[in-house]
């Protein structure tokens, strides 16, 4: 009786889910021409809760549709553009001394930096200095920064979205290993069609660009982030996941040869975590009722790639992350035979 009373009310989230992609797919590409798979993993790691990488070259329009998804969905929204000579303090705030006209005492006021909003585009982070870089570690997993003695919580719903460039090295600064990790997803942002380049040239020389309507508001992206986790996933996904994770690790004798060969470490347990909240999150997202393996390799590489680290056989060989993870996708059973 229960199950059935519950029945529709699940079917009408769905559904809702559906029709709010819908939405905001329809006032994004008002601005965003193509990039369909990249607006399509943004969406998916925004309701999942995960944070984004972005890899491209200039002018693939990375920055511009963070702060159109930013309109579409009325919270608040910064950029940061980040420099060799920027500071924590410039992401965070601190405290500053300030006077009390009135009684003539001073006492410390703390001004809250950039990070407390709930959209943050950092752009370029690879520019900046592991020291600033780690500055949105505790933002970014904890959801608060802490200055001085105190902590100030952030509000939710949060996301970070950096960008970074893959071509300029000089100047720039690798993010740290547990930096990445923190990251939900690493998308490569690739060239524009040959049709879609043409509409571009034509649009944005025009002055036709359309202005994107707000879709939903904080409180609503909140309840389908908890609509998320409440995806059913089969043990039978789970079991996927979990084999999937553990093929990555080249000193377990039972990997595939190309981990073992190409790897020098391989996934953790947050990569199995995002791999099943993405894999929810998707399924939400295109009106299912149970995430599947389908939606599990649809978001293993942008989950993996960086959570990889290749030895220097891949190297010499030019094997990259991309490829392994391809091929262990085509090894790794969906299903395992027990009898």
């Amino acid at each position: 009786m229960d199950a059935q009373a519950q029945a529709p009310s699940d079917l009408a989230i769905v559904e809702n889910a559906r029709a709010s992609r819908d939405r905001i797919l329809a006032e994004v590409r008002k601005v965003i021409i193509g990039q369909d798979d990249l607006i399509e993993q943004v969406l998916v790691a925004l309701f999942a809760g995960g944070h984004v990488l972005m890899v491209g070259v200039p002018g693939l329009a990375k920055t511009l549709l963070v702060s159109t998804l930013a309109k579409t969905l009325s919270i608040g929204f910064k950029r940061i553009q980040f420099t060799p000579d920027m500071m924590p303090s410039d992401i965070t705030g601190t405290d500053v001394l300030e006077e009390d006209r009135a009684t003539g005492r001073k006492e410390f006021v703390f001004v809250a930096g950039p990070v407390f909003t709930q959209l943050v585009l950092a752009d370029e982070i690879n520019r900046t200095p592991p020291k600033t870089q780690a500055a949105l570690l505790e933002a970014m997993q904890e959801k608060h920064v802490t200055v001085g003695r105190t902590t100030y919580p952030l509000k939710e719903p949060f996301m970070v979205m950096a960008t970074q460039n893959p071509i300029e090295q000089e100047g720039t600064y690798p993010l740290p290993e547990a930096q990445l990790d923190r990251f939900m997803f690493m998308v490569w942002v690739d060239y524009p069609k040959e049709h879609e380049l043409k509409q571009i040239i034509k649009v944005t020389t025009a002055g036709r660009l359309g202005e994107p309507q707000p879709v939903l508001n904080g409180d609503e992206v909140l309840q389908l982030r908890d609509a998320v986790r409440l995806i059913p996933i089969s043990d039978h996904v789970l079991d996927y996941i979990v084999r999937i994770v553990e093929a990555t690790h080249p000193k377990d004798e039972r990997s595939p040869e190309a981990s073992r060969k190409y790897l020098a470490w391989g996934a953790g347990p947050r990569a199995g975590q995002y791999l099943s909240l993405g894999a929810k999150s998707r399924a939400l997202l295109r009106g299912n009722l149970q995430a599947t393996a389908a939606d599990v390799r649809a978001i293993a590489h942008a989950v993996l790639r960086h959570r990889l680290v290749t030895n220097y056989a891949a190297i010499a060989e030019g094997v990259d992350t991309d490829g392994i993870i391809e091929k262990l996708l085509g090894l790794v059973p969906e299903a395992v035979d027990v009898s």
